[in-house]
């Protein structure tokens, strides 16, 4: 009878893991440790310094580039400049993708230039044709096939400002499905209002990818005053524009993912990964998309060292995360065997604006903890919003394969308005709301490397990527 309700009982476990977790505990002395290193955090300037040296010694730093390279080699001593133990790097290797030029013109009787942007991954090219409008993406969708022929498909999409940024699921998806949508509608060149907020004349590039069979066309984004521009044009009549870019492929590149550790001083071998990523796009210096995020968690790891954190602190200066997830994929790919002992992971790539909100996977698994956790983010003014977050660009892969996530959400009211446009540079950031966010980090980071337990981090079953 008891070896039948001892069997009962694992079967019972084994089918609801979440009952059979241990309680992760964090002891007072740590949850004392991360208030006062919260409120000391808030003056302090190290994260602000690490981002204004590199938005202003490297700047802009598409991957592939010049730039990338010294970028590189910027990451590698601003860590052994911060005091990290240790300071390696692992290649990633991706297409190379090039931006010589573009230029786009109405033509005719209303002849006036257009401010555009060649999406990442375009074809080069030049087309002369008439424009048609389609209002969003299922309009473009919507239209017969073959009804482009010869023609410039244009969307003309206006992305709404939200806090989460939640609707660059629209305007991004128009960027990365629109070239290939109409090229199956029969177009010889893509137009889109780009995916902003703003009202200005500068466009917003970002990634776009072709689906495979399909001969690429020329894809650019107008800027938002240029679209409605354009927009008004089509509607007096037919319009006919030039489109001239000078892009496009140029063989294989091999960057690297910069990493920075502070050795745990009780568990080195299990990690807490923070991180954001190294390059940018080329128009601003890659200020909000994502030198704060590598300003924010460099300066973590940094500031945690004094305190000797039991848990190993990784930070992770991404490669090429903008043209796809590379440097993230390849860390997945090179560290999967190792996920159980990544105890849990955060990222900031979402600017640097205010964190009001936290989640995390444990959600379910580890609630007491997590609740620990929040007691002192809320003097930051950080609610616990359960369900809400998800795990950010890079460490998305590695948490394909089982690695615990948290989340911490930063107001992105305003992101869109500079997102991959020339407008991300240095000044647009608030040095207080920077500091707020690291302070944030600290804390997180502080009392996950000190938790006696875990955060849910299991390989993934087989076949699962």
């Amino acid at each position: 009878m008891r070896i039948t309700l001892l069997a009962a009982t694992l079967a019972l476990l084994v089918a609801n893991p979440l009952q059979a977790a241990q309680p992760t505990r964090i002891d007072a002395k740590a949850l004392t440790q991360a208030a006062n290193l919260r409120d000391a955090v808030l003056k302090d300037a190290t994260a602000w310094q690490v981002t204004e040296s590199l938005t202003t010694e490297v700047g802009p730093r598409l991957a592939g580039s010049e730039a990338d390279a010294r970028a590189v080699e910027w990451a590698k001593a601003k860590f052994k400049a911060l005091g990290y133990d240790r300071v390696w790097t692992e290649p990633v290797t991706f297409p190379k993708w090039v931006r010589r030029g573009e230029a786009a013109q109405v033509l005719g009787a209303h002849a006036q230039p257009l401010r555009v942007a060649a999406l990442g991954g375009s074809a080069g090219g030049t087309v002369e044709a008439e424009v048609v409008r389609f209002a969003d993406l299922a309009a473009l969708e919507a239209a017969p096939d073959g009804s482009l022929a010869g023609k410039i498909a244009f969307v003309d999409y206006q992305m709404q400002r939200r806090q989460d940024g939640g609707d660059y699921r629209t305007g991004g998806g128009i960027r990365g499905r629109g070239p290939s949508l109409a090229i199956r509608k029969g177009a010889a060149g893509f137009l889109m209002r780009s995916a902003g907020t703003d009202t200005s004349r500068a466009p917003h590039t970002g990634n776009t990818r072709y689906e495979k069979g399909l001969q690429p066309i020329p894809a650019a984004a107008l800027s938002t005053i240029d679209a409605a521009q354009l927009a008004r044009l089509v509607a007096l009549g037919p319009t006919r524009v030039r489109l001239a870019l000078d892009c496009g492929w140029d063989g294989e590149y091999t960057s690297q993912n910069v990493i920075g550790e502070i050795t745990g001083s009780k568990r080195p071998q299990e990690v807490v990964l923070i991180g954001g990523h190294l390059d940018s796009w080329d128009y601003g210096t890659g200020a909000i998309d994502d030198a704060a995020g590598i300003g924010i968690t460099m300066a973590v790891g940094a500031l945690l060292k004094p305190m000797r954190p039991a848990r190993t602190i990784r930070v992770v200066a991404f490669a090429n995360e903008e043209q796809g997830l590379w440097g993230g994929r390849a860390y997945a790919d090179r560290h999967a065997a190792d996920v159980a002992n990544h105890v849990v992971a955060m990222e900031s790539d979402f600017g640097a604006g205010r964190i009001y909100g936290f989640d995390a996977s444990a959600r379910d698994l580890q609630p007491a903890a997590l609740a620990q956790i929040q007691q002192v983010l809320a003097p930051l003014g950080i609610e616990w919003m359960p369900g809400k977050g998800d795990p950010e660009s890079d460490i998305g892969p590695m948490t394909q394969r089982g690695m615990a996530w948290a989340w911490l959400g930063h107001d992105g009211s305003g992101y869109f308005d500079l997102h991959h446009n020339a407008e991300d540079t240095l000044d647009k950031i608030d040095p207080k709301d920077l500091a707020q966010n690291t302070a944030a980090y600290a804390v997180f980071t502080w009392l996950a490397a000190q938790a006696e337990g875990d955060f849910g981090s299991t390989p993934a079953a087989a076949g699962r990527d």
